[in-house]
């Protein structure tokens, strides 16, 4: 598959965007067009309504500080259907093992917590999904009250079986 991975980089002005989906590049246009001039946007600056056709796609976890830890706040319909499960108000590392297993899968999330910075990946499915889930394209977008620390993650997921094509 065209611009496959497997690993994951953050997202910076000039980042090729070749690969992207539509839906990633969308997403991360709006979370560009939210955000306030040199601070993080905040959920107080974000609106469901906005990106409503893609929202079946995204996935939202709380920073829970001290750590951090991650708990769902907020699981798309697509997100739950993959899942085979409703995971809000559960810790990722409960819900998905190889969170705690594989420290390259956490490091990304702590990076973008760290960082504030966006953060791209397109690869295999690294979490528990539908078996004939293999591959998935996402985006991290951190999200911030205060404009400067963290706390709150708001992820899309663009979910591809073994073959590319894209389920929908």
């Amino acid at each position: 598959m065209e611009g496959l991975t497997d690993g994951w980089m953050f997202v910076e002005d000039g980042t090729n965007r070749t690969y992207w989906h539509p839906d990633i590049a969308r997403f991360h246009d709006y979370w560009q067009g939210i955000t306030p001039s040199g601070h993080l946007p905040g959920r107080q600056h974000f609106d469901p309504l906005d990106i409503a056709r893609i929202m079946p796609r995204v996935w939202m976890l709380d920073v829970v500080q001290p750590g951090p830890r991650f708990r769902y706040r907020m699981a798309g319909t697509m997100e739950v259907e993959t899942l085979g499960m409703d995971p809000t108000g559960r810790w990722l590392d409960e819900v998905h093992d190889a969170f705690r297993t594989r420290p390259d899968i956490a490091s990304r999330y702590l990076a973008t917590v760290e960082s504030g910075r966006a953060t791209y990946r397109f690869g295999r499915v690294a979490f528990v999904h539908d078996r004939e889930h293999r591959f998935v394209q996402n985006l991290i977008l951190p999200f911030a009250r205060d404009g400067a620390a963290v706390d709150l993650l708001m992820i899309l997921s663009i979910m591809f079986h073994s073959d590319g094509v894209e389920v929908k």
